[in-house]
């Protein structure tokens, strides 16, 4: 299958637009999650150390689900497994509102579980807007689709404060409800995508997986991309619980968590075009350094402005970071080799996610906040340096 052209990408840009409002709906997804799993955990569990576990499941879930996710895209295409893949998300909610209600904090974690499932089909949005799409195109249809998170990070919330106490005696079962609902608006959204015919996106052949990963360029984009997503993920969970230990109330972290996902998703309008002006490499830099920067703040105080902007900062240096990485891994596959690449890529990335996740909560409860914000500086100093060492590369041998 030929790259398509930069005139013909009147299909891509129509796909952008799908997958666009599909992220919008699937992004609330995570967004729930993230915002009630710790709160939940609190509440229901007995163990309080594991209040953040299913917050970590969903973590978990979504690294888990990449492979049989790619696979499942492999064989039955891109639309009829994103189908499949929200179907997946209506499950989720409901088993999770229903752990809630029984006060079953085993079948709430199975939810948030299942829930990663279903974000592992939504994360690879990304890359079908990029399967259609001509190489000077590729990156902007990217982040247009990223850009559909920014009405994720109104929706998510919003569930959160209008439908919390839809379910009498059970707090929050009415907003996985929400959820539910939401995955069952992205099924219909999703079956207007018009991907690849599956013979041309399971084309045999290509390099080995392995001759492919030992790339420089990939290591670095993989590297850059689990530091962006693993690093924004570790505070991230974290911040939440951090905000109500220090006496802010829940909807003033809700709302945080809001302001991040907005920062996350907002600057996805112009993030393809400070890649084609600036370069993959330093828009991935530029995102590392926010992310630092986020870290810096969270370190400065324990008002609430000071976990507002630090969650800001730590949504754009997120998406430069991972748009950009997800770019650079783009360059490093064939079209015949894109699905096992893009899977293994999602696999390493989302598995870090998941290990920092399952340390958030516990880091946080023995170091504090400030042990989380003082973990960040070394991945970002190897990330940022191995960047630097791969453009003079490039730079030597062009």
């Amino acid at each position: 299958m030929h790259a398509p052209t930069q005139a013909g990408d009147r299909l891509a840009k129509r796909n952008v637009l799908v997958l666009a409002g599909a992220q919008a709906l699937g992004g609330a997804n995570p967004a729930i999650v993230i915002s009630l799993g710790g709160l939940v955990g609190q509440a229901i569990a007995e163990n309080k150390l594991l209040a953040t576990l299913p917050v970590s499941l969903l973590n978990l879930g979504l690294a888990l689900g990449t492979i049989p996710a790619a696979l499942v895209m492999r064989r039955l295409g891109r639309r009829n497994g994103y189908v499949l893949g929200a179907s997946i998300g209506v499950l989720a909610g409901c088993i999770a509102a229903y752990g809630i209600a029984s006060a079953a904090f085993v079948v709430f974690c199975l939810g948030t579980f299942v829930s990663g499932f279903y974000g592992a089909f939504v994360q690879s949005y990304r890359f079908a807007a990029a399967d259609t799409a001509s190489p000077a195109f590729r990156a902007r249809a990217i982040s247009w689709v990223m850009a559909g998170g920014l009405a994720a990070g109104i929706i998510g919330p919003q569930v959160v404060i209008w439908t919390r106490d839809l379910v009498p005696g059970a707090l929050f079962a009415g907003a996985f409800l929400g959820q539910a609902g939401l995955a069952f608006l992205s099924l219909m959204v999703v079956s207007f995508l018009r991907a690849p015919p599956v013979a041309a996106a399971a084309q045999p052949g290509g390099r080995p997986l392995g001759e492919i990963m030992r790339q420089p360029r990939f290591v670095m984009a993989v590297l850059a991309g689990l530091t962006s997503y693993g690093l924004m993920s570790f505070v991230m969970t974290g911040a939440p619980l951090a905000m109500v230990g220090c006496g802010h109330g829940v909807d003033l972290a809700a709302l945080g968590i809001s302001l991040h996902i907005l920062a996350m998703f907002g600057p996805s309008f112009i993030t393809g075009r400070l890649i084609d002006r600036w370069g993959k490499e330093r828009v991935t830099a530029a995102g590392l350094l926010l992310i630092a920067a986020a870290a810096a703040v969270g370190l400065s105080g324990l008002s609430v402005a000071h976990f507002w902007v630090a969650l800001v900062l730590l949504g754009v240096g997120w998406n430069l970071g991972f748009i950009g990485a997800t770019a650079l891994v783009t360059e490093c596959y064939r079209p015949e080799e894109r699905a096992k690449v893009q899977a293994a890529n999602d696999f390493l990335i989302f598995g870090s996610v998941a290990l920092a996740s399952f340390s958030s909560g516990k880091l946080l409860n023995l170091g504090g906040w400030d042990a989380l914000n003082w973990l960040v500086f070394p991945p970002v100093a190897l990330a940022i340096g191995l960047l630097a060492w791969q453009g003079r590369s490039r730079t030597a041998a062009a």
